[in-house]
């Protein structure tokens, strides 16, 4: 899917939300194109407030919310009530390993735990809708300093 087809989805989400398509929401959705990784509503709001563009904090979590509930991001809890949002346009799965200290966030993706978390399932006559792993750790750099 192209930016512009991307942008006009997410316009189209807006309107059925009955709000007005606004720039600051679109530049909050190209602003998570734009930087890929695990970003704060604080990083998003320095990033448009440097652009010259006039944003509150609150448009921007409202619309993070939008991306959310619509699929093109995807918020991460990340202990200690932060939240770090993802683009989750034309990505993979993956998992996380967030460091308690300094807050890294790591992708990783393991086909043995998937296939556990498949099996268990199965064993369980479950259907998987969806899932998150993430685990906590003190990364070998905090460890080390």
């Amino acid at each position: 899917m192209t930016r512009k087809q991307i942008i006009n989805k997410f316009k189209k989400a807006i309107r059925n939300e009955q709000l007005k398509v606004t720039p600051q929401r679109v530049a909050v959705l190209d602003d998570l194109m734009d930087h890929p990784g695990h970003r704060e509503c604080d990083e998003i709001f320095d990033d448009l407030r440097a652009n010259d563009m006039k944003v509150s904090r609150a448009t921007i979590y409202r619309t993070l919310d939008l991306l959310v509930k619509y699929g093109f991001a995807k918020k991460l809890n990340t202990g200690e009530g932060r939240s770090r949002f993802e683009n989750r346009i034309d990505t993979h799965h993956h998992d996380h390993i967030i460091c308690n200290k300094c807050g890294t966030i790591t992708e990783f993706c393991n086909d043995e735990i998937e296939k556990i978390q498949i099996d268990i399932c199965n064993d369980m006559d479950a259907q998987i809708v969806g899932h998150e792993h993430q685990l906590f750790v003190i990364c070998a750099d905090c460890r080390n300093n």
